[in-house]
């Protein structure tokens, strides 16, 4: 086997064994035998186009995503300098993706939420997820359905069942948190 199919082999394990589920279940989920999908993830079999479709769509990835993932496993380290950053043009709000491009199934995210800022998630965006928000710098106020969490330096909050949620910055400095997400 090459190292892409190696790195396939691997990433397939790691998506499937993130999520808790037995090879049985991906089996049933995938529609892919569950002799094939131990042969591959042991690289003993290198698996078709359409096999890989039908895995990530099991995940709930497009292929090239996971295809993506595969491609760069080696890719360990993020240098802060090629860490990509976006900001909201609106309100100031900036995002950096911490993480190495190949996630390990653990993506770290650094915001900082301008003062006064007040930034509402619908629940949807937090129903294939589990985050843990750490305030390093000032003060948040996270609401959760209808508890307000008020988080200082140090706090760290895991969030709950998906619901609307709002990021509120209520100080007058800004205010900077870690994001930890896993996949359900």
């Amino acid at each position: 086997m090459d190292i892409i199919a190696d790195a396939i082999a691997a990433r397939l394990r790691l998506e499937r064994e993130s999520r808790g589920w037995s090879l049985s279940e991906l089996a049933e989920r995938s529609g892919v035998s569950k002799a094939m999908i131990s042969k591959v993830e042991r690289c003993e079999a290198s698996p078709t186009a359409t096999v890989l479709g039908r895995l990530s769509g099991a995940f709930g990835l497009p292929l090239s995503v996971l295809l993506a993932l595969a491609e760069r496993a080696e890719e360990r380290l993020a240098r802060a300098a090629d860490q990509p950053v976006w900001t909201d043009p609106e309100t100031g709000y900036t995002r950096r993706a911490v993480s190495p491009a190949n996630g390990g199934g653990l993506e770290l995210i650094e915001v900082t939420l301008p003062a006064g800022v007040r930034v509402p998630y619908p629940a949807s965006a937090f129903a294939f997820q589990r985050q843990q928000i750490l305030l390093l710098e000032g003060r948040l106020d996270f609401t959760e359905g209808e508890v307000v969490h008020e988080l200082l330096a140090g706090d760290c909050l895991e969030l709950g069942a998906p619901q609307p949620c709002v990021f509120f910055n209520p100080s007058d400095v800004s205010a900077r948190y870690l994001v930890a997400l896993t996949r359900r």
